[in-house]
């Protein structure tokens, strides 16, 4: 068939060019040859013969062309010509060429590193089955007042949505815990983050152990049942990656523990930190298990086919408000909210990672400008050639093709380069953002690889459509015209790239001022006051097991000692023991009642942060007594029956009155233990969290309830408080060798730690507002640098008729300004815009802040004029004869 045999030859054209031509060449003379030898048959010479051969045959280089075009690969052939075309005319200006391959790199760079990361993180789906069917459901208080209406699940109300209601496929919980895990051959101890997880956690998720299996359901009950599942990096860490682990037993709690499976090396879930599950109710009592009072867990369920998340939560909610009702005036919600489980993941890095794609792809355009500039200005000294390119015949399709083609590569080289560049920074976010979610799942793979391809065609476009259609635009006659001359076009050019820089400046504003709010926000964040003094501070935190020490009489010894060791140290000014510290998170908190005031509206019962303290734990952080006393030696165990309350508790409970003598009452008739507690003293307030609301505190004394286990010390140096770590480890050490020690912390670095999302965001956007401002000072420059050029003869004529260098410096100033001038109005304008936008993540930050917006845009100023001084102060320094002989 004939269109088979067509589309042989033209693949075999393709790949057999060489040996095509060859035939081809000798097949043209072979033709000529039989011209010629007839010919001469019929008694022409052989000159005349060969001479009215040609004339007939035709010229062999068109016909070859000719020819060629027929294999249908005439397309392949002018690009190859382009790119070759393309590639000298580049290497002849090597200044131009790395200038704009750098900006290009650095731009797509910044671009496909932001992309890696945000596909990672939010639009790839979650590795579980049918992960779209998961969602997280809560417990919401219609009173809440922290401004979250996602509330953890009460075990109790877990247990009862998932006997009593039928609208989800599958519900099961999860909550934290820490263990201590210790060894029976001199192995270090540590303190690992646990998760408690019901036994159909795992196979609602659809989750495999590699190695092992899940929990079975009578393991999930109370009693005696320690069972461990290890996760993997665990495994490899501790256990050296030996699968004969499985069935045997190590310690933790105190108590030998058997590893009955190993999760993959995938599962990060809830964070990477975890690194043993154990089921739900291990070390639980039945009470604690059906508490509806105390709000701890997280509550995963699997929508049911045919069921909408909108029937099936309303099911559960009207669940929760009969129980509410049950327990009118105390700590049981009303209603139940639910979202996808893929946005309770990203929950706290959605927001920056968007805002910073937003930054980049700003940046990315704002590079796409400048370059855009850099090829007018190319277009310009190229005026001439192009012209009698077009007088030779080339038309101006084919001068539009080439330029492009030298924009494609650039922006090629720049991707290339942008591609190895984002590798580069998507391994450094993955290394230094910690508690970045998914983090493990970023990488770079077939679809980052077309995605460069895609920005570099969008590049190119951006970059090189404007200024080829700009340098093509004009007729041969006119053009020839105006190269010579040197000013019609100039003056269009120069207005074209003035645009372009306007256009630049704005987005670089709208860059700075949103760079400049995040950065006054995270400074706001980062010096907030906490409530304490916090320099030469140093905590340390330990659990001490209730295996082992099972009387509160026990931990208290243990603690005294402690104490008492630490405070012989060298340079050791203070020491004391809380369950926490003010900025290192919540911790809990619970509801009291006001004996005078025993009746509440629904949920409106007063309630309180709960924290456990020592008696030198105030003076020890600073915080301020402000009425009463604290703690003393005497107000120890359970027969103390002694709080301490924060300001706040006393402005939004006791407003103008005297609180101390005065008591309040902790429990509810859920749990039917009350118990009535002494104010005996009132202190300043203190952050549980950098960025959060104050909130009502109460202080109980260290080891009054089971939480005092739980314990942080708290020491305070004449020192480097770090320089102190060591030698408070080894006295703790030497009380008990198997007890762990972690987060040892300064207070800066506990403000540190929960602000990492807030310093990674306002950092890279800063970074890519100061790359953009440096972009736009330096397109400023090309621009002012092309029009003093341009505008040498006349201002030669200036200088010549009188005009002083301080006039002509004015002239070149004024002109290059006007653009950046234009450009921050317009800037300004965004950037409002943008700050309101934005201003959900603003700490004691407003978005038209007058000092972030002054300093902004002095700093632009300042950045343009110092871009304009050097083509000022050359146009100011011209020599007029030398000037004229140029016109």
């Amino acid at each position: 068939m004939r269109w088979v045999d067509q589309i042989r030859k033209t693949i075999a054209t393709l790949f057999r060019r060489q040996q095509e031509t060859a035939r081809l060449d000798e097949e043209m003379r072979f033709h000529l040859e039989q011209e010629i030898a007839e010919r001469i048959q019929l008694g022409a010479s052989p000159e005349d013969a060969r001479k009215a051969a040609m004339r007939d045959f035709g010229n062999p280089t068109l016909l070859r062309d000719e020819a060629r075009r027929g294999w249908n690969w005439g397309w392949l052939e002018t690009l190859g010509r382009d790119l070759r075309f393309g590639a000298r005319a580049l290497m002849r200006s090597p200044g131009f060429t790395v200038t704009t391959i750098a900006v290009m790199t650095l731009c797509i760079g910044a671009t496909i590193c932001l992309f890696t990361v945000v596909r990672a993180v939010l639009l790839e789906p979650l590795p579980f089955q049918d992960p779209d069917n998961l969602v997280m459901v809560y417990e919401h208080f219609r009173s809440n007042t922290l401004g979250n209406p996602y509330n953890e699940v009460a075990p109790g109300d877990f247990y009862e949505w998932r006997a009593q209601t039928h609208g989800f496929a599958d519900m099961a919980s999860y909550h934290y815990s820490s263990l201590t895990v210790t060894g029976d051959h001199g192995e270090m101890p540590e303190m690992v983050a646990a998760q408690k997880g019901t036994w159909n956690l795992f196979p609602l998720l659809g989750v495999r152990p590699v190695l092992g299996r899940t929990f079975r359901e009578d393991e999930d009950q109370v009693g005696d049942h320690h069972v461990a599942i290890l996760t993997w990096s665990f495994f490899q860490r501790r256990f050296g990656g030996d699968p004969s682990i499985v069935g045997k037993t190590f310690r933790m709690a105190a108590r030998p523990y058997m590893v009955v499976g190993v999760l993959p090396e995938w599962f990060a879930y809830p964070d990477a930190r975890t690194q043993v599950w154990v089921p739900y109710s291990d070390g639980e009592t039945y009470e604690n298990l059906h508490a509806h009072d105390n709000h701890n867990p997280f509550v995963v369920a699997r929508m049911k086919p045919g069921v909408s998340l909108k029937t099936a939560t309303d099911e559960v909610s009207a669940l929760q408000y009969r129980m509410h009702m049950q327990y009118a005036g105390k700590p049981v919600a009303e209603d139940v909210l639910s979202r996808p489980m893929i946005d309770d993941v990203v929950q706290d890095v959605k927001t920056p990672l968007l805002m910073m794609m937003a930054a980049v792809a700003c940046m990315l355009l704002i590079g796409c400008l400048n370059v855009s500039n850099l090829l007018v200005a190319r277009g310009a000294a190229r005026q001439k050639e192009m012209s009698i390119r077009g007088a030779l015949g080339a038309g101006r399709f084919a001068l539009l093709r080439e330029q492009m083609t030298e924009t494609v590569i650039l922006c090629g080289c720049g991707g290339l380069l942008g591609l190895l560049l984002a590798m580069a920074g998507t391994a450094w976010l993955k290394l230094h953002w910690k508690g970045l979610p998914r983090a493990a799942a970023i990488h770079v793979d077939v679809i980052i690889v077309l995605f460069t391809f895609g920005v570099v065609g969008l590049t190119a476009v951006l970059a090189g459509l404007l200024p080829a259609l700009s340098s093509t635009q004009r007729g041969v006659l006119e053009g020839l015209k105006d190269s010579s001359r040197g000013s019609g076009v100039g003056v269009s050019r120069a207005k074209l790239r003035k645009t372009l820089l306007s256009i630049e400046i704005a987005l670089t504003v709208v860059l700075l001022l949103s760079s400049g709010l995040l950065l006054k926000s995270f400074v706001q964040l980062r010096t907030t006051d906490l409530g304490i003094s916090g320099d030469h501070l140093l905590t340390l935190r330990y659990n001490l097991p209730m295996e082992v020490y099972t009387k509160p009489e026990q931990s208290l010894a243990f603690s005294q000692s402690l104490l008492e060791r630490v405070r012989r140290i060298p340079g050791i000014e203070s020491a004391g023991l809380g369950s926490t510290v003010p900025g290192a998170g919540w911790d809990g908190d619970q509801v009291f009642i006001i004996p005078e005031r025993p009746n509440y509206e629904s949920n409106k019962q007063p309630d309180a942060i709960v924290r456990y303290a020592d008696p030198s734990y105030f003076a020890t952080l600073g915080i301020p007594l402000i009425a009463g006393r604290v703690f003393n030696e005497h107000d120890r165990l359970d027969q103390a029956n002694k709080v301490i309350v924060s300001e706040e508790l006393v402005k939004r409970y006791y407003p103008g009155e005297n609180v101390i003598g005065r008591t309040i009452v902790i429990g509810t008739d859920i749990t039917n233990k009350k118990r009535t507690y002494e104010i005996v003293g009132v202190v300043g307030n203190t952050l549980w969290r950098v960025g959060k609301p104050t909130k009502a505190t109460t202080y109980f004394p260290v080891f009054s309830g089971n939480t005092g286990y739980r314990s942080t010390l708290v020491v305070r140096t004449s020192g480097d408080p770090l320089s102190y770590a060591v030698a408070i480890q080894k006295e703790i050490a030497a009380l008990d060798p198997q007890l762990p020690v972690v987060d040892v912390l300064t207070i800066p670095q506990i403000v540190g730690e929960s602000t990492v999302n807030q310093s990674f965001s306002a950092s890279l956007v800063l970074v890519f507002a100061v790359l953009s401002l440096l972009l736009a000072g330096v397109g400023l420059y090309g621009v002012l640098s092309y029009v003093v050029t341009q505008r040498v003869p006349e201002i030669g004529i200036r200088i010549a008729l009188g005009a002083q260098r301080g006039q002509v410096l004015g002239l070149v100033l004024r002109d290059g300004l006007r653009p950046v001038v234009f450009g921050l109005v317009i800037g300004v304008g965004g950037g409002i815009s943008v700050g309101y936008v934005i201003r959900s993540l603003l700490y004691e930050t407003k978005p038209l802040d007058p000092i972030v917006f002054a300093v902004m845009a002095t700093l632009l100023l300042v950045v343009a004029a110092l871009a304009s001084a050097a083509p000022a102060w050359r146009a100011s320094s011209i020599d007029p004869m030398q000037a004229l002989r140029t016109e």
